[in-house]
């Protein structure tokens, strides 16, 4: 899987192609790499945690509680579509990346 730097790099070679590589439209990208490295942050959390855990309630009682960090991750997920939605980028307009040797 790619990292943030190489996806940032990815998407702003996407805007150049695009001879749209404005200040707005990088700014998306800066928000795009924030919702990336928070959904990935949920992902890990519900790989160590799991999608529920054991916790204690507010009386003290033991009790199951529903990972929140699902919910989370699909809801950065859609904020990560919708900035590429806005940045008009689909299967069908994109340029490869190219391997560098």
């Amino acid at each position: 899987m790619k990292n943030a730097i190489e996806i940032k790099e990815s998407l702003i070679k996407q805007l150049e192609n695009k001879s749209a590589n404005t200040d707005y439209f990088l700014a998306l990208i800066d928000d795009y790499i924030f919702y990336f490295n928070e959904e990935q942050a949920m992902q890990d959390d519900v790989k160590i945690r799991g999608r529920s855990y054991k916790t204690k309630s507010a009386s003290g009682f033991p009790i199951i509680k529903e990972n929140e960090s699902l919910k989370n991750a699909v809801t950065f997920n859609k904020q990560k579509l919708a900035i590429i939605k806005q940045l008009g980028l689909t299967i069908d307009n994109v340029v490869g990346d190219a391997v560098e040797l």
